[in-house]
């Protein structure tokens, strides 16, 4: 994720994270044992219940592209964004925006940017997350970027609606 935010576009056809690896579809082992393992949960019972929690993509893919969005040629699948936490406040206010309904986020700290913020938000259209301790140690945002994942049809209605919104200090 890092080299994509630094201009590199690269592929990915598993990420070395079992947790990563079963929710993008690379795997088809449940990461219950390596959650187990990694001391984040309280029992096995815990563990399998955080595993079978986890959003999967239900295509099968080879490989992931990942890109900035200058390289990209205006079609993604999902679109995902470190922010500030009044921009990502701001990105919430657009998606109420049409018909008042709250947004709804679903996430636990594990398979952040792989789960959260691809996964959830390429079904429900956006997933926010508080990233996950592998997210954190190997892709190099900051403790104050928040990051959010916006579905390709997410983003399209998102970005009309910004500019008719009030500034947050106005």
């Amino acid at each position: 994720m890092q080299k994509a935010r630094l201009g590199e576009a690269f592929l990915i056809s598993g990420q070395n994270c079992s947790p990563g690896d079963y929710v993008l579809g690379f795997s088809e082992k449940s990461p219950a044992a390596y959650y187990l393992s990694s001391g984040r949960y309280k029992d096995s019972q815990a563990a399998e219940n955080a595993a079978l929690s986890l959003p999967r993509l239900k295509k099968k893919f080879c490989f992931v592209r990942i890109e900035p969005l200058s390289l990209n040629k205006g079609c993604f699948d999902v679109l995902i964004l470190f922010l500030k936490p009044e921009k990502a406040m701001r990105i919430v206010q657009a998606s109420a925006y049409p018909e008042g309904k709250r947004a709804v986020m679903d996430t636990m700290g594990a398979a952040s940017i792989c789960g959260d913020c691809t996964v959830f938000a390429y079904r429900e259209g956006m997933g926010l997350s508080f990233g996950c301790k592998g997210s954190r140690k190997h892709s190099g945002y900051a403790d104050f970027e928040v990051p959010l994942g916006l579905s390709f049809e997410k983003a399209s209605e998102i970005e009309e609606i910004l500019s008719k919104l009030p500034e947050t200090r106005e």
